[in-house]
């Protein structure tokens, strides 16, 4: 049986943390960033914890995570 192939860009955007859960970072700290606050900037660094619906499709996009 020939090796999977990952997704490149959900490798990039994904890590699994040591419980079996995904990590994301946030959206919106692209550009336009001189309206928002900096506490709203502050807090889009944190990351979080991918939703439990998107889990089995993240399995198959990065079966070697």
């Amino acid at each position: 049986m020939p090796k999977m192939k990952s997704n490149s860009g959900a490798k990039k955007r994904f890590r699994k943390t040591g419980g079996g859960k995904y990590r994301r970072g946030q959206k919106g700290k692209r550009h336009l960033l001189t309206r928002k606050s900096q506490k709203r900037k502050r807090h889009l660094r944190k990351q979080l914890t991918v939703h439990k619906a998107d889990e089995k499709r993240l399995e198959r996009l990065i079966p070697y995570a």
